[in-house]
């Protein structure tokens, strides 16, 4: 069901509030956090931290996109909708299937691996490094003595790789969404 009419000044802050909350949160979490803690704080620190961050940051960015979505849809009609409307609403719901297979799928899974080569890089003595590791040559020759270490890493990667191209085209889709609302003020 749509609503009629324009949106009021009201709605229209709340929608911008919404939208630059989640498009900053993931340009914070995506491009700053994630370096600055690589280089800071141990390797495992780093994973634990990222334990932590992650489902919040996902669970945000979900609510967020879903309320971003449901305000655009009930302001545009879809028998109404011209191009740069249609892409937007596919943006928002794109975003929302991403950001939610992430919080619901990626991350849980990710995390857990990556828990279990910590068990397994700790007794070996590895993980207390922090940023580009000087340790390389131990993790490669764990990873070619290891059959299970190596197995959990190629899965570690895989999940870590699908879920960072999910968020990334979540970003994506964020700011093309954030620079159409910008062209156009006068209307949501």
């Amino acid at each position: 069901m749509s609503t009629e009419g324009e949106p009021s000044a009201l709605i229209r802050i709340i929608q911008l509030f919404i939208l630059s909350t989640a498009w900053g949160m993931q340009i914070w979490v995506t491009f700053i956090a994630g370096f600055v803690l690589f280089r800071s704080v141990s390797r495992h620190t780093f994973g634990l931290v990222q334990s932590k961050l992650f489902p919040f940051y996902f669970y945000t960015l979900l609510g967020c996109t879903f309320l971003n979505l449901a305000i655009f849809a009930s302001y545009h009609p879809r028998e109404l909708l011209n191009t740069t409307e249609t892409i937007q609403i596919l943006l928002f719901f794109i975003s929302l299937i991403l950001t939610a297979t992430n919080a619901s799928w990626f991350s849980p899974v990710t995390t857990k691996i990556m828990f279990k080569m910590q068990e397994i890089e700790r007794e070996h003595g590895l993980g207390k490094e922090v940023g580009p590791s000087g340790q390389q040559d131990a993790y490669k020759l764990l990873k070619e003595k290891d059959a299970k270490y190596q197995n959990l890493r190629q899965k570690f990667f895989t999940f870590h790789g699908l879920s960072s191209l999910c968020n990334l085209a979540s970003v994506i889709c964020t700011g093309v969404n954030l620079a159409c609302l910008a062209l156009h003020l006068d209307s949501l």
